[in-house]
């Protein structure tokens, strides 16, 4: 069970985040961020103004006029919304992170300084701290069979759950052009090389080269 546990794969320094982060698998997050956000709103969204019903900004956001932001949804301090990104609800972004040029965000958590700047999607997931997608990148959040998602560690979980993503770790940094297949789990400080098609759990501080090629980093 190493690397799969939110406490090994987050660092959540986000106050208002924190209660969030006690579950003990990312994947139990998922299903309560809608009530998060409007739990936070009911509570009157401190630090936070409200762009339009439901959209709570903080701070030195730079939103571009043809981004779409459906709620519920919170933008931290600093960050940049580009044209084209489309945030389609139950999203909660921390402080400086970048939603780039037709990036589409849904169901997700991206901590502080993360990156998905250029034509990506990011379904049902969590990206750590500094994580980084590149351009083309994706988060796949459904099987083609359309059944519940496994987690496939070293004993398969079953999570219940039909649709889920990708949990990306602090640090973690996702190749260009490359696909995280539904339940995937990327550790802290790990790169995964460009056009991967990536499932199963990578551990923490190793480089993905190809499924049977995943080293530690030296």
């Amino acid at each position: 069970m190493n690397n799969i546990k939110t406490k090994d794969l987050f660092n959540c320094e986000i106050e208002y985040l924190k209660e969030l982060f006690n579950e003990e698998f990312p994947w139990s997050i998922l299903p309560n961020i809608k009530d998060f956000i409007y739990n936070f709103q009911k509570n009157g969204a401190p630090g936070f103004f409200e762009l339009k019903d439901g959209v709570f900004v903080g701070k030195n956001v730079k939103i571009a006029q043809t981004a779409t932001i459906d709620p519920p949804a919170i933008i931290g301090d600093g960050c940049e919304i580009r044209p084209g990104a489309y945030i389609r609800g139950n999203v909660i972004v921390g402080q400086n992170c970048v939603i780039g040029n037709s990036s589409e965000i849904k169901n997700s958590i991206l901590l502080n300084n993360v990156q998905v700047p250029h034509y990506n999607y990011v379904g049902d997931s969590i990206l750590g701290n500094y994580a980084h997608m590149g351009a083309g990148s994706i988060c796949s959040n459904l099987k083609a069979d359309k059944k519940n998602i496994v987690i496939h560690a070293d004993i398969p979980i079953q999570t219940d759950l039909r649709k889920i993503g990708a949990f990306v770790g602090d640090y973690a940094d996702v190749g260009c052009g490359s696909v995280l297949n539904p339940g995937t789990v990327i550790g802290t400080h790990t790169n995964i090389y460009p056009l991967s098609s990536v499932r199963g759990v990578v551990p923490s501080n190793s480089i993905y080269k190809d499924a049977k090629t995943i080293v530690e980093k030296i």
